[in-house]
């Protein structure tokens, strides 16, 4: 049992001030509580486990998105596993375990439709933030949708060793695909080829990326997922071929940034008749049930690999996303913010 449901409080990770640059501990508040009540067709959960990523940075700023910013004084968002310890909702009892309440803190009030249950012993719990989770159907969404890899084709991903790009490749390697990897670091490099079985992994901190990852990609590029943006993207865009599909995915190199950079030059696209397109996973939320499904098997039986970055106790949630943001982490950042069991 965490300390603050022993002592009946909840703690929560508020918003103080809208960061200028990397965000910091002091940019945050802790705010104590009582442990709330739920109201009709509620559920009160404890969390357990906390998803840090790349997008909650976005969630700082007040410009409109395609999702509301973090008012301050407002807690901050973010997707957890939890144990239901009050419910109100008849598809929810005590003790049964739940994704899908939003916040950084430790017990979160949601209605009750907007959770999943999980069955106990299926997965790692922590698995639902992650491969099973959000960043899975990213990587499925992307891909399938979007890059549409053939066998034969080369597919690039950046942020290789991350949540969403180590599943993006995979999936792209049973589509017969040539898979090359872009990761920061010998260590992250080696554990894309030797662990995910990524035909190649660049680092983009080499020396001289463009020829590194020219030599990586001797036939060009057919399908691009975009984690990353920056330098990468620019060496990227420079060995696409006609035709080839990107999947914009997320822009990380220039979220801490207090302006866009200057984008790049598209004449490329028309000429190559290349197909740029964003998207947004929580477009479809269907996607989210089909991938588990088909997922589940596969990480039940280690044919689909991931790797797992753990970082614990809520107070240092700030500090994880700070590390997510710079690329310290390795693998799906996740923070326990209390035992399971």
């Amino acid at each position: 049992m965490s300390a603050s449901a022993s002592t009946g409080m909840r703690r929560s990770v508020v918003l103080k001030r809208r960061p200028a640059a990397e965000p910091t501990r002091a940019d945050f508040d802790i705010r104590e509580e009582a442990i709330p009540t739920p109201g009709p067709d509620e559920v009160v959960t404890r969390t357990l486990w906390l998803s840090i990523d790349p997008y909650m940075r976005g969630r700082l700023r007040e410009e409109k998105s395609y999702a509301a910013p973090v008012a301050i004084g407002e807690v901050m968002t973010g997707e957890t596993v939890g144990e239901v310890v009050a419910s109100n909702h008849p598809g929810f009892a005590a003790g049964d375990i739940a994704v899908g309440a939003r916040g950084w803190q430790t017990h979160c009030v949601t209605p009750g439709d907007r959770l999943v249950k999980i069955e106990k012993g299926a997965a790692p719990l922590s698995a639902y933030l992650g491969v099973l989770g959000m960043p899975g159907a990213t990587a499925y969404a992307g891909v399938t949708e979007i890059c549409k890899p053939k066998a034969g084709e080369t597919f690039v991903v950046s942020a290789a060793s991350g949540a969403v790009g180590s599943v993006a490749g995979q999936l792209a390697k049973r589509a017969g695909a040539r898979v090359v990897g872009i990761a920061g670091g010998p260590d992250k490099c080696l554990w894309v080829q030797d662990s995910l079985g990524f035909d190649e992994c660049v680092d983009h901190r080499s020396l001289d990326l463009r020829q590194e990852l020219q030599a990586a990609c001797p036939n060009g590029i057919d399908c691009y997922f975009e984690n990353v943006g920056g330098a990468v993207q620019a060496a990227v865009f420079e060995q696409q071929n006609a035709f080839s599909r990107v999947a914009m995915c997320g822009m990380v190199a220039q979220y801490n940034e207090p302006k866009p950079p200057p984008g790049p030059n598209l004449g490329f696209v028309i000429g190559k008749r290349v197909l740029i397109q964003g998207f947004i996973v929580s477009d479809r939320m269907e996607r989210f049930t089909e991938w588990r499904a088909m997922a589940a098997p596969l990480v039940a039986d280690g044919s689909l690999v991931y790797r797992e970055d753990v970082i614990d106790g809520l107070d240092n949630a700030p500090d994880a996303l700070a590390g997510i943001l710079s690329g310290r982490n390795f693998g799906k950042l996740l923070v326990r913010v209390a035992p399971e069991h």
